[in-house]
């Protein structure tokens, strides 16, 4: 099952130079994010929904970028805000 938003995603890079760990977290002086996601509307990696501060689902409900993708090594799926489906 998909949508047209994981239809429509694009690939991008991550926006701002990337050095690990979820950039949020780290600049307020946090290091217990779990995963990192990256947004396919603009590039920008937060941590993911299992981490205390869940910024990649803050990032959608600010900028409404419906798609993110796992930004895990290995890891290729995508999730669908909107739709809520996995792709």
């Amino acid at each position: 099952m998909t949508c047209q938003h994981l239809k429509e995603a694009g690939a991008p890079e991550p926006r701002a130079p990337y050095e690990g760990g979820c950039p949020e977290c780290v600049a307020d002086g946090h290091h217990d994010w779990v995963h990192l996601r990256l947004c396919l509307g603009c590039g920008h990696v937060a941590c993911c929904d299992s981490s205390p501060r869940r910024h990649m689902s803050r990032h959608h409900e600010t900028e409404d970028h419906p798609v993110m993708r796992s930004y895990e090594p290995g890891e290729t799926w995508r999730w669908c805000f909107v739709d809520e489906i996995l792709g």
